[in-house]
């Protein structure tokens, strides 16, 4: 189908973007991998799209002692060949080989995911596992949401009307942390029946603490499982201990049941996905 009629900004300041955005169903159009199909179905039909790739600066990539930055126009492929991402953020630019397929990242950006709100996504998950602070602005000013607390439901999260997301920080993370990440689509690219990402330390015991484990594909938003995490913290990663995380993970995820999977095989999923997470950070 084609395209519904709409008004084309290009902007080339926030400042300028924000006001654009005060038009009556605007949307920002980032790489438009997602919103352009929906619109093409007619599942969307905005009077105006705001289009951010002229705005110097939300394409950067910054990584200092503590944290990384990244613009929400940062692109998949500029996360896949970023040497610094793979040292200070290993987990991310994992999970970043599992996004859609090349020709999508090539043009896909990290705050179009953020805002499309897909609960099979990777990089929401890796943003709620992680800790991710999101930085929006908008008519009303400036603030700063909890990536666990940005997703209110599947394609649905608490940004403002006419809010644009201009950053995504991460905790830089300890060279010595233990991590993975694993997801199952029917064909490599497809969004995930469901996925998981965790990371967790090492006290002098080789005990695992501040364990993280987030879920994707089996919930109607990136979730965290803070009972599989209850079960690991402050034990050794014993056959058994991973037994009952998984079983915790397992009891704590709703999934939908749809053409491609029923909720009891997608709960299933979650566990052997889970293990072999474990299995994997564990070697």
């Amino acid at each position: 189908m084609k395209l519904p009629d709409f008004d084309y900004h290009s902007p080339t300041s926030l400042d300028e973007a924000i006001t654009l955005m005060a038009t009556p169903n605007a949307r920002v159009l980032a790489g438009g991998q997602s919103l352009l199909p929906i619109m093409a179905f007619r599942l969307a039909a905005p009077s105006a799209l705001v289009d951010l790739r002229k705005i110097k600066g939300l394409d950067k990539i910054e990584i200092t002692q503590d944290a990384i930055h990244l613009g929400p126009m940062v692109r998949w492929r500029d996360v896949e060949r970023h040497e610094g991402l793979a040292a200070a953020l290993p987990l991310l630019t994992q999970a970043m080989e599992h996004v859609a397929h090349y020709q999508i990242r090539n043009r896909g950006t990290v705050g179009g995911s953020l805002a499309h709100a897909d609960p099979a996504a990777e990089f929401p998950g890796i943003a709620v596992t992680c800790d991710a602070r999101i930085h929006l602005a908008g008519a009303n000013g400036k603030r700063v949401v909890a990536a666990g607390d940005l997703f209110v439901g599947p394609l649905e999260t608490c940004l403002q009307d006419g809010e644009i997301i201009t950053s995504i920080e991460l905790p830089r993370w300890p060279q010595a942390r233990r991590w993975a990440f694993e997801e199952f689509s029917q064909r490599r690219g497809d969004f995930a029946l469901a996925g998981i990402a965790l990371f967790y330390d090492l006290d002098g015991e080789r005990r695992a603490q501040n364990v993280h484990i987030g879920v994707i594909g089996a919930t109607d938003r990136p979730r965290r499982l803070p009972g599989a995490e209850a079960a690991l913290n402050g034990q050794a990663l014993s056959d058994e201990v991973i037994a009952k995380a998984c079983a915790a993970a397992c009891a704590e995820v709703d999934p939908p049941t749809d053409i491609h999977g029923s909720a009891e095989y997608r709960r299933s999923l979650v566990g052997t996905l889970l293990q072999r997470a474990l299995v994997k950070a564990s070697s």
